[in-house]
């Protein structure tokens, strides 16, 4: 009765990224001020890291900060930000001192979106949806206060929440129901009743997990394919995705546990997850799976969805192979890549 009155437990990147970041970075004031509104959905954060000329090599990123007062003054464009034109606040990393070494000269900041200088434009994808946003910063302003984990110690603080976003990733299809939060969200005040019958999705996908590989038993069943024993051999390997990616998550969620390869290999898991939905699913279903945004297209266009949605995974928050270098590196101890710019200063690259 109390969540029923209180509204739906709120989600996005605020919940998932914003406030474990800052709680682990920011000051006492920094964190009464901003984690409060993110856990009672108030308010919606995006993500505002990667650039047109960095993805990969984030490190790279030429938004600039400059120094003006008490303030600082922001120019540069960042793209694939999600959920960028419902949200309030975003994590933005911006280069604040270009004759340090790329990854030495880069703060975190707690930026304002609803400002004179940001502009919003969504990026439609394949799936007709737009998830992803592209947005222009010019002359937009940021206070020192909100400045989160020191000037120039933005990488590991970016680092950090990375390693929360992979860890999100990873858990893919085990999360409950939830409303987008903040104002722009439209959900505020209603109840969570609202919201109980929805299909869970995320970003719009169908979310990944035993409910759906039920329902591709059923189709196959329905279809008469339920004694194909290369079928029946693709759904138990795909069920032991599942169940993998359910332990794994529980073993990052260990808070006696230090946190190691955790994150990476959930992430590498969930994107090898949609790879094996999509290959089963079009498999039981066929060309049927073309008709996504049929009355009766079968699975109700799910399998359609993930089938156009499926290389996004491998891509976002780190590719798969930066996944598996960042495994090699950290955690095996394997010899790192060589990197001519590590010490030379960033306004002297090429």
């Amino acid at each position: 009765a109390e969540r029923e009155v209180m509204g739906p437990p709120s989600s996005g990147l605020g919940w998932m990224l914003a406030a474990p970041t800052i709680a682990a970075h920011g000051t006492r004031e920094q964190i009464d001020e901003f984690v409060p509104p993110i856990l009672r959905g108030e308010v919606g954060w995006c993500q505002l890291f990667s650039e047109p000329g960095a993805g990969s090599d984030l490190a790279g990123l030429a938004c600039k900060a400059e120094k003006d007062g008490d303030e600082w003054i922001v120019n540069g464009q960042k793209v694939w930000t999600s959920g960028g034109q419902v949200a309030d606040w975003g994590m933005l990393i911006a280069r604040t001192d270009p004759d340090a070494p790329k990854h030495k000269g880069i703060t975190w900041f707690a930026f304002a979106m609803d400002q004179p200088g940001v502009t919003i434009r969504p990026l439609t994808e394949m799936t007709g949806r737009a998830l992803f946003n592209e947005v222009f910063i010019d002359e937009a302003r940021v206070p020192d206060a909100d400045i989160i984990g020191g000037l120039n110690n933005g990488w590991a603080v970016a680092n950090t929440t990375l390693m929360f976003e992979r860890a999100s990733l990873g858990s893919a299809g085990r999360k409950p129901r939830t409303a987008t939060p903040g104002e722009k969200g439209r959900a505020l005040g209603r109840p969570v009743s609202d919201f109980a019958t929805q299909e869970r999705t995320e970003g719009g996908v169908p979310a990944l997990g035993p409910g759906l590989w039920q329902h591709i038993v059923e189709l196959a069943t329905k279809a008469g394919r339920n004694t194909d024993p290369v079928l029946r051999q693709e759904l138990v390997k795909l069920w032991s995705l599942i169940e993998i990616n359910r332990l794994g998550t529980l073993r990052a969620k260990d808070p006696n546990q230090r946190t190691g390869a955790e994150p990476n290999i959930g992430k590498l898991h969930m994107s090898e997850m949609f790879r094996q939905f999509r290959e089963v699913g079009l498999s039981v279903i066929g060309a049927d799976g073309m008709l996504r945004g049929a009355d009766d297209a079968a699975s109700g266009g799910a399998i359609g969805e993930i089938t156009l949605f499926s290389p996004g995974p491998s891509i976002y928050g780190g590719t798969d192979q930066i996944q598996r270098n960042i495994i090699g590196e950290r955690v095996l101890g394997l010899p790192r890549e060589p990197g001519y710019d590590k010490n030379t200063p960033f306004r002297d690259l090429p």
